[in-house]
């Protein structure tokens, strides 16, 4: 472990000294000099990522796919929204426009005699430990993202950005990062502030976050496999969280609606066609990230073995006025229908 750490050391005070110093240099940043190193060790971390979806993950969609690859443009885009994410453009937004916020509000409540409570001492002697708090860091904020993911599809506004999420209907290990930039921003701002209560330490919370990446990547790849009846309990994998993109399945309420008047009404569903016919109330299921657990423990898991098209009902089943939802194809086209969706105009 110290060997791998060391490298990855030396690897980002190279690429730093390198590339990333001069650049800031260049642009009258010396100021930021700190936080750019730091920064370095995302970028790092990103590179890392993208390389091995490319050396493992890519080869297993060919090897076994869950379905043909028929829009390859669409994959572009989330290879765009990868980049973005995963190479730290996002994350120097973030903190060009937030943390400094996050550090006022913090530095005050410390200040004001409010510490932040320290998760791995509950039980000194155990918790403290490096792989025992690192396996209570990931149980925690699993946890965390369960409920966050459940609000994205449970409150209609949070819905309207997360939709865009679920609007890709050609799915692949780059589709993870495939969000709103508003929804990713109120999804990281609630994982800072309680990365920040429980005391996470940046090694521990650097590790949490490329765990759950790398998992996540693997979720939404092009794969037809499971984990078996034993293994999909234990962790998410890609069948089961295809299931939660399925079209009419996993961002939908199954309502007590009868087969034959569901045909016939608009978003009810049509025969042979792979889309049950249920409702269009806000839910769902399969909200896990790492652990199918808590969707065991809140009844929203479904661990039926199929691998039907994913996307949202409203794009491909036209509304009383006889159309169809756009979600965008390109970058700027998919965020600006976000903003009119949230805002009623589209």
């Amino acid at each position: 472990m110290d060997f791998f750490a060391n490298a990855f050391s030396i690897a980002q005070q190279w690429l730093f000294e390198t590339v990333v110093q001069p650049g800031m240099f260049m642009l009258g940043m010396s100021g930021m000099i700190e936080d750019a190193y730091d920064g370095t060790g995302w970028l790092l971390i990103g590179l890392i990522e993208i390389a091995i979806l490319m050396a493992v993950v890519g080869p297993l969609q060919r090897w076994r796919p869950a379905e043909p690859v028929r829009d390859r443009r669409a994959i572009r885009i989330d290879i765009l929204y990868t980049v973005i994410y995963r190479v730290g453009l996002f994350r120097v937004a973030l903190f060009l426009a937030v943390q400094p916020l996050f550090d006022d509000v913090f530095g005050w409540l410390r200040v004001n005699g409010l510490h932040t409570f320290q998760l791995d001492d509950i039980w000194p002697g155990v918790t403290d430990i490096a792989w025992v708090s690192l396996l209570l860091y990931v149980v925690v904020f699993d946890f965390l993202e369960y409920w966050i993911h459940r609000g994205q599809h449970q409150l209609e506004w949070w819905w309207k950005l997360h939709a865009l999420h679920h609007s890709q209907r050609q799915m692949t290990m780059w589709s993870d990062n495939r969000n709103h930039l508003l929804d990713a921003v109120l999804h990281d701002a609630i994982v800072v502030v309680v990365a920040q209560i429980i005391g996470v330490q940046p090694s521990q919370f650097i590790a949490v976050v490329v765990l759950s990446q790398l998992s996540e990547s693997l979720q939404h790849a092009n794969l037809r496999i499971w984990f078996g009846r034993i293994g999909e309990r234990l962790w998410v994998s890609p069948r089961f969280h295809r299931r939660h993109h399925n079209i009419g399945v996993g961002h939908e309420w199954p309502l007590a609606v009868d087969d034959a008047a569901a045909r016939n009404t608009p978003g009810g569903g049509h025969q042979g066609d792979g889309i049950p016919p249920v409702g269009t109330a806000l839910g769902g299921c399969n909200f896990g990230v790492l652990l199918p657990w808590w969707d065991m423990l809140f009844r929203t898991a479904d661990f039926t073995v199929r691998f039907d098209p994913t996307g949202i009902r409203d794009q491909v089943e036209p509304d009383v006025h006889g159309r169809v939802r756009d979600y965008g194809e390109g970058f700027w086209s998919q965020q600006w229908l976000g903003v009119k969706r949230l805002f009623g105009r589209g």
